[in-house]
Formats: structure tokens, C-alpha cells, sequence
């Protein structure tokens, strides 16, 4: 991560450059995790908002240029869910953040469900057969009517 600084530079705000500048690109966190480091606890130092106010990651700009091999951290593409480790399985967790609301009232509103939006950050972290496994179950649940998979997998939904 440290010297990804370097390549993703010319793609970061001020307020980011910065926060590395005073914090490092990343921290350890309470856990004992290691984190980017935050613009005043709230978004990432690598962050930064295009021409319509919406955060984009600025690893992800220079990675999609060819500045840089590497993408962003698996962490950071699979959010807002959070991955808890535990010996025998992960917990997918999606984990609520008022920075993300923008976002998520869009998904509701396109009827995007959060498993769909991820797909691409959950098949890079799990592989393309356990995210088909994830959506066979998602659609079986649907067929059985066990639960309201939609209300179950969208976030900011007032019912929950």
C-alpha cells in the first residue's frame, strides 16, 4: 500500500494527500486491522468526488487508467459489506453508513439489491461458483417464501 501512494497521487484530493501526509495510507485500527486512513472519520484518504458529488476511489481511477497493477484492497470493493472471519466461515455482513445513503436509496430505487450491485466485488473476493451458490440460495428462498429476499438484502429499509 505504501508505495501505491506514489502511482494513485495525481488522482487524490488535497484533504487526502494531506491526511497520508499526517496519518500514512493506512492505519491499525481497534480491532488490530489494518484501515486506510479517513478524512475526518468519514471517508477513505484515497477517495475523492467526481464532477457530481459522488465518491469514487482513486486506487480504482489510476488502476483503470493502466497507472497501477494494483486495485483497489478486496476490503474496500466489497463495501459497505464487512467480512468477519471466523474459523470454520466468513459472515457477510452489510454494515450501515450514512455516507453510503446516496447510494443505497438508488439501488432501492432501481431495485438493485446489494448481493447484485457487489457481484463483482463478491465473485473477486469468493470466486465466480460461490457467488452462483449465493444467488441459487437468494432465488430458492424467493421460490419457498422464506423471508422477503428483497427486504433482506436492501439496505436502509425502514421495515428492518
Amino acid at each position: 500500500m505504501d508505495n501505491i501512494t506514489a502511482e494513485v497521487k495525481d488522482y487524490l484530493s488535497e484533504k487526502g494527500l494531506r491526511e497520508i501526509e499526517k496519518q500514512g495510507p493506512y492505519i491499525k485500527d481497534e480491532e488490530g486491522d489494518f484501515s486506510t486512513s479517513t478524512i475526518n472519520h468519514r471517508e477513505c484518504v484515497f477517495a475523492v468526488y467526481d464532477e457530481k458529488k459522488h465518491l469514487q476511489c482513486g486506487i480504482e481511477l489510476a488502476w483503470r487508467d493502466g497507472k497501477t497493477n494494483f486495485r483497489k484492497p478486496v476490503s474496500c470493493h466489497l463495501y459497505p459489506v464487512r467480512i468477519d472471519r471466523y474459523e470454520d466461515y466468513d459472515a457477510v455482513n452489510y454494515h450501515r453508513w450514512d455516507i453510503c445513503s446516496p447510494a443505497c436509496g438508488l439501488g432501492k430505487s432501481l431495485g438493485v439489491p446489494i448481493y447484485q450491485f457487489l457481484k463483482e466485488a463478491l465473485t473477486r473476493k469468493y470466486g465466480p461458483a460461490w457467488y452462483e451458490k449465493l444467488v441459487a440460495e437468494i432465488e430458492l428462498r424467493k421460490q419457498e417464501g422464506i423471508g422477503n429476499i428483497q427486504r433482506e438484502y436492501t439496505p436502509d429499509d425502514p421495515e428492518q
